[in-house]
């Protein structure tokens, strides 16, 4: 706190005065990086001159612009925080997880459109595949910090465009029905299932 006061040029007992608590300014530089990020969002999944499976790409491009001006040696703010802090702070735990679901909000809804499209399979429900995009994105970003290397972002981008965002061919678009959340996979669960018998 002391180097933060002094590059600010702010005397420590202001900033005591104003954050009551390490938490209360980890809180608060979270949520700023957040509302940063939310911008870079807008920028790559509103795009309309690009389908929706080109904005998912667009904006992994755009971050890996960012994380390459830094040269490799820093990575995602939330995904740190999560790493470090959360087993440490239920109260920065709490703001992680919030920002993780309103995080997936516009993923969610940008694959879904890309589903509707034709230009993803539907066998998995959007809210699921926005979860594993951005946890497998923020795995691939903090190897990326020990390797000082772009590889593993790389890598992660040409598996997951090939794998589970591939286009589908038009013969299993067709063929697959939409497997829903969980709960709903299991409403019958349990039940007999009667044959059905033709009638004489």
């Amino acid at each position: 706190m002391r180097d933060i006061c002094a590059t600010a040029g702010a005397p420590q007992g202001s900033f005591t005065n104003h954050f009551r608590s390490k938490e209360a300014f980890a809180k608060e530089v979270l949520d700023r990086y957040f509302d940063y990020l939310k911008g870079l969002v807008r920028q790559a999944l509103t795009d309309e001159t690009l389908t929706p499976r080109q904005r998912l790409k667009r904006y992994l491009e755009i971050i890996t612009g960012k994380l390459e001006r830094d040269r490799w040696t820093i990575g995602c703010l939330i995904g740190d925080f999560s790493l470090e802090a959360s087993s440490h702070s239920k109260r920065l735990r709490d703001r992680l997880d919030a920002i993780f679901q309103e995080w997936r909000t516009p993923f969610a809804s940008c694959i879904a459109a890309a589903q509707a499209a034709g230009e993803l399979h539907s066998q998995f429900d959007a809210t699921e595949l926005a979860e594993f995009l951005l946890a497998s994105w923020e795995g691939a970003i903090l190897r990326m910090k020990v390797e000082r290397s772009p590889a593993a972002l790389e890598r992660f981008k040409t598996i997951v465009f090939e794998t589970v965002f591939k286009i589908p061919a038009a013969s299993d678009v067709r063929a697959r029905p939409v497997i829903r959340r969980s709960a709903r996979r299991s409403t019958h669960r349990g039940r007999s299932r009667k044959p059905i018998r033709s009638k004489s």
